[in-house]
């Protein structure tokens, strides 16, 4: 017998360096809104972890190939790509199976930009993507206690957990 719930993990991390032309950073976007940093992502799409990591987190519960199997930073059509195409195919993948999310846990690790001023923007544009009501998602911004590349400002990292129900 099928189970009625499935539940996927998303992780993922990139390097943060000087916006270009500085140095490689791209601008800095988390869950789709663009923050003011003076560092950004060093990535081959848009760097956006949060995305990635919701992306990844729900391919994996409907045993779909991860975000890198399909869409490869060798490829070059996906060279600054917007990370919104990664979820949305996620989304209609995650549709097309016959489930829906029925929550997810998020948690951004960086030592700044602070996200609590925009914490409610970021769910809200994540939810209004998956077609879910926000209140099913939950976002927390942790530091790193200035331990290791994310806690020196190096490096940002996202995880995230989500359930999904059966349609």
């Amino acid at each position: 017998m099928p189970a009625d719930v499935r539940i996927g993990h998303g992780y993922d991390l990139h390097r943060l360096e000087p916006i270009a032309p500085q140095g490689a950073g791209r601008p800095f976007v988390l869950g789709g809104i663009r923050f003011d940093h003076d560092r950004g992502p060093v990535a081959h799409s848009d760097g956006d972890v949060l995305m990635h990591a919701v992306t990844d987190a729900i391919l994996g519960a409907i045993g779909e190939p991860d975000i890198g199997q399909l869409f490869p930073d060798s490829a070059p059509e996906n060279n600054g790509l917007d990370s919104r195409v990664f979820l949305e195919e996620a989304a209609r993948r995650m549709r097309a199976a016959g489930w829906d999310v029925g929550n997810m846990d998020m948690t951004v690790v960086c030592e700044r930009p602070k996200m609590g001023p925009r914490k409610r923007e970021v769910v809200e544009n994540l939810a209004h993507i998956l077609g879910v009501p926000a209140r099913d998602l939950n976002l927390k911004g942790k530091t790193h206690e200035r331990v290791d590349a994310v806690g020196e400002g190096r490096a940002i990292e996202a995880h995230v957990s989500v359930l999904l129900v059966r349609r």
